[in-house]
């Protein structure tokens, strides 16, 4: 088949893709296989061949990111109901004083959203940034804006998250690589997003009546009515806060544990790139280094300090382990989908021609990874499905320079800041924002829009600004 004629097909696949998603409302994981069988088939690929491709597509993907995934989320998990994430937003906002507690609340989201997932994060500090707002009487955008959009830039940013991860092993970039540059680059971005959201928050935007009430009314059942406005609460969340809120564990605790597999996965890869290959303890950093060991040995110490040690019984901590991995099944069947896709691409020449159309555009490889990643976010909504698609996509040019592990790293990283840009009405995450805090659908899109897509282009800058000296 012609490179145009395969062209034609992967453009075909693509806006089918999206017509599924968006107009059919059919669920990500399940457009992406019907997608990628439809394309296989087209381009022809034998249908004898076309099962073992699928599976060969899942199988490489998911080998690399379930565990990785489910082990995070399980950390998060753990946090979340011990009361360690109260308890950490709580002590960032003591250590920053009444006057910064908006800032104290983004370095809230910007640590609590590394090992737990973005709605998840807002559910689990929307009630404290209602009980500021309430007793400062200042309106409750000035806590959320930041907060909100401090954890959404560490979810499409860095590893564990399913994007991250998932964009990471299609382009065969090193987490360490990812999590060394990432680390720098997603503080910034925030920090900078915090002071745009102080300027955008100078004028008060009107909430609506519920939530106003719930804000600033007699309070009762605030927290409980917060979490409803996303959907019911994890089996076990309710029984969790009351045991944490009881003997919550330390600032100090909740953030080495945190900390802990980013720290083991950076000395992995210092180790590989820094000590001789016959060296001991090059051995021992390669594997504490590897991200499912070190998400491992995470999770191990959380169950023991959070819960074991804290009186919960091993069934209760093989329970909320347990209760971590229905949220996050289907983020990892749409990361492996997004392996099938990549796979197809691959195998039936799309993913040559697309590359060739890719490299006659002329621009850098960064700018092509950010911006077909921002089109796709603002087309489709999902961070993950942009991540997983766009990776997909630009694999058969990545393959054809010589880069190197850190300039792989930063592509992936251009690439979240697209997956960070333009948060609008067709995604959950902006939904579930302006829901929780009362704002209309031209409010939401005047802050929550304007800003996500602002951090997102600074990221790109800053990114860029990266590899110019790497």
């Amino acid at each position: 088949m012609s490179h145009g004629a395969l062209l034609a097909v992967a453009a075909g696949g693509v806006a089918l893709l999206l017509l599924m998603i968006i107009k059919a409302k059919i669920q990500p994981f399940v457009a992406l296989v019907v997608v990628s069988i439809g394309v296989a088939l087209t381009a022809g690929v034998p249908a004898a061949e076309l099962v073992a491709t699928i599976e060969e597509g899942m199988g490489s993907t998911l080998g690399h990111i379930a565990t990785i995934i489910a082990l995070g989320a399980m950390i998060g998990r753990i946090i979340e109901l011990s009361g360690g994430a109260a308890s950490l937003a709580h002590s960032l906002m003591e250590r920053f004083g009444e006057k910064r507690t908006p800032l104290a609340l983004t370095a809230a989201g910007f640590l609590l959203g590394i090992p737990v997932f973005f709605e998840v994060g807002l559910i689990i500090l929307m009630p404290i940034a209602y009980g500021v707002a309430r007793a400062s009487r200042k309106p409750l955008l000035v806590y959320a804006l930041p907060m909100g959009a401090a954890m959404l830039t560490v979810h499409a940013f860095l590893p564990p998250h399913p994007g991250a991860v998932a964009a990471a092993t299609t382009i065969g970039a090193d987490q360490g690589w990812v999590l060394l540059f990432g680390i720098p680059v997603t503080a910034v971005v925030i920090l900078l997003g915090y002071l745009l959201a102080k300027r955008m928050t100078r004028r008060e935007y009107p909430m609506t009546a519920d939530v106003y009430a719930k804000v600033f009314g007699d309070g009762d059942g605030s927290e409980n009515e917060a979490g409803s406005e996303a959907g019911p609460a994890p089996k076990g969340a309710v029984a969790g806060a009351v045991e944490g809120a009881e003997n919550p564990p330390s600032f100090g605790m909740v953030v080495s544990l945190i900390v802990t597999p980013i720290v083991l996965i950076l000395l992995g890869t210092i180790g590989t790139n820094f000590l001789s290959e016959g060296s001991a303890l090059r051995a021992v950093l390669t594997v504490l280094g590897a991200p499912m060991v070190a998400l491992l040995v995470a999770a191990a110490l959380a169950a023991y300090f959070l819960g074991a040690r804290r009186g919960w019984s091993s069934a209760r901590i093989s329970e909320v382990m347990g209760s971590a991995l229905p949220g996050v099944a289907m983020v990892i069947l749409v990361a492996g989908a997004g392996g099938v896709f990549g796979k197809v691409l691959v195998k039936t020449g799309i993913g040559d021609a697309v590359a060739d159309v890719l490299d006659r555009t002329g621009l850098p490889l960064l700018a092509l990874a950010f911006a077909m990643t921002m089109l796709l976010r603002a087309v489709q909504g999902s961070t993950t499905v942009a991540l997983v698609t766009t990776a997909g996509l630009i694999t058969p040019l990545l393959q054809r320079t010589d880069l190197s592990p850190q300039q792989l790293a930063l592509v992936c990283l251009a690439m979240g800041a697209g997956g960070l840009s333009v948060s609008h009405i067709n995604d959950a995450g902006y939904w579930m924002f302006t829901r929780l805090v009362g704002l209309e659908v031209g409010d939401g899109l005047r802050t929550w829009t304007v800003l996500t897509t602002a951090m997102g282009v600074a990221g790109f800058l800053l990114t860029s600004l990266l590899w110019l000296v790497v």
